[in-house]
C-alpha cells in the first residue's frame, strides 16, 4: 500500500489501550515518535496474526483535558468519522487514566464535537458509558449518495440481490439500512448479510461507502440487526449501527420516538432517539488490557522514517515486551496471556 501521500497522519507512540463493546474491540494509541499511522501501519496494527489485532484503531491527539482531539481509522488503513464503541472505549480509558470522572465532557472527532460520560465502573474492568451522538440526518443527502444513480421511489437497485427498500441515515459516518419485512432478510440469516453487505457497501451510489445493516422490528422498543461495516466487514457489534438503525425506525414511521434496546450478535444497546432525532448511545465497555508495540516492530511500521533520533525508539516502561504483549492493566484486573 503505498503511504507516500499520507504525511498529514499522526506519529503516535508505542503504549495502547485495547478495550470492546460487546465484542467490537479498538485500540486507544496517544501522540508519540515510534511509528505513524499510515495506511499500511494501521493495517498491519489490526491484523489478527501479524498485528495484536482490533477492529479499529482511536488516536488520542495531544492533550490533557477536554475537549479531547480524536482520530479514527479502519483495520484496511482507511481513516473514518466516528464509532459509538470507539468513542466508549476511549471514554473508558480517559476515566482509567485519571482525565475525566463522572462528569459529562466532550471530544472532537470528524468535525465535529462530541459530548460523553462515564456513569460507573464494577471494579473488573466493565464501565457504563454514554454517547451523545447528536442529531441524526436522513436521505440521500446524509449520506453523500448520488441522486442521479437511484434510488427510485425509495428502492435501491442491487446486482445479485434486486430491488430493495432501503433507509439512509447519517449519525457522523453514512449508514444504509434494510428491514426484513420480506424474504430473504426476515430471518436475519448471516448468508443474507454476507450476500448484502459486500453489495451494498460498494454500490456505486455511495460516494464514501457506507455501513450496512440488515434489521428487524420485534417490538416498539426493542429491534435486532446485523452489521456490515464499511472497511471492516462483519461485526458482531457496532455503536453508530445501533444508532442508525434506531434512527432509521423511528424516521420512517415505523416505531415512535423513545429509548429502543438494539440487539446484536454480541449484545445489547440502548439508543434514545427524540422526535427531531437527537441521538444517545449507552452500554457497557469492557478493558481487556494495556501493552506496548515492541521497538522493531514500531521501526518496521515506519517508525524510523519519522524525524529525529528519538524516532527508532521510544523510551519504554518495561523492558523484554513483544509486539501485542499484554501487561497487567489497571485498577486489579489481570493480565491476558
Amino acid at each position: 500500500m503505498n503511504d507516500e501521500a499520507h504525511h498529514d497522519r499522526p506519529a503516535l507512540g508505542r503504549s495502547f489501550h485495547k478495550g470492546h463493546g460487546l465484542g467490537n474491540d479498538y485500540f486507544v494509541f496517544e501522540e508519540g515518535t515510534s511509528w505513524r499511522a499510515t495506511p499500511s501501519a494501521i493495517e498491519r496494527v489490526c491484523h489478527r496474526w501479524e498485528g495484536p489485532g482490533s477492529d479499529g484503531v482511536v488516536v488520542l491527539l495531544r492533550g490533557e483535558r477536554a475537549p479531547f482531539r480524536l482520530r479514527m481509522f479502519n483495520p484496511d488503513g482507511s481513516e473514518f468519522e466516528r464509532s459509538g464503541n470507539g468513542l466508549r472505549i476511549l471514554a473508558a480509558y480517559l476515566f482509567r487514566t485519571g482525565r475525566v470522572a463522572s462528569d459529562p465532557f466532550e471530544v472532537e472527532t470528524g468535525g465535529d464535537r462530541v459530548r460523553m460520560q462515564v456513569h460507573g465502573a464494577d471494579g473488573r474492568g466493565e464501565y457504563d458509558v454514554s454517547v451523545h451522538m447528536g442529531r441524526a440526518s436522513t436521505g440521500v443527502e446524509a449520506v453523500a449518495a448520488r441522486p442521479e444513480v437511484g434510488p427510485v421511489e425509495g428502492r435501491l437497485s442491487v446486482d445479485g440481490v434486486g430491488s430493495l427498500l432501503a433507509e439512509f441515515v447519517s449519525v457522523g459516518n453514512p449508514h444504509c439500512v434494510v428491514f426484513g419485512e420480506m424474504d430473504p432478510w426476515r430471518q436475519l440469516e448471516r448468508a443474507s448479510l454476507d450476500r448484502l453487505g459486500p453489495a451494498l457497501t460498494r454500490h456505486e451510489i455511495f460516494a464514501h461507502g457506507v455501513n450496512v445493516q440488515i434489521a428487524r422490528i420485534l417490538s416498539t422498543d426493542r429491534i435486532e440487526f446485523l452489521v456490515w461495516e464499511r472497511g471492516v466487514g462483519h461485526t458482531a457489534a457496532s455503536g453508530t449501527s445501533a444508532c442508525a438503525v434506531a434512527v432509521a425506525a423511528v424516521a420512517s414511521g415505523r416505531l415512535p420516538p423513545g429509548d429502543k434496546t438494539l440487539v446484536m450478535e454480541g449484545g445489547t444497546l440502548h439508543v434514545s432517539v427524540s422526535e427531531r432525532l437527537d441521538v444517545v448511545l449507552r452500554g457497557p465497555v469492557r478493558a481487556v488490557y494495556d501493552a506496548e508495540l515492541d521497538a522493531g516492530f514500531a521501526r518496521v511500521l515506519g517508525g524510523g522514517n519519522l524525524p529525529g533520533p528519538a524516532a527508532a525508539v521510544e523510551p519504554s516502561g518495561a523492558s523484554g515486551s513483544n509486539a501485542g504483549e499484554q501487561h497487567q492493566a489497571g485498577g486489579g484486573e489481570e493480565a491476558v496471556r
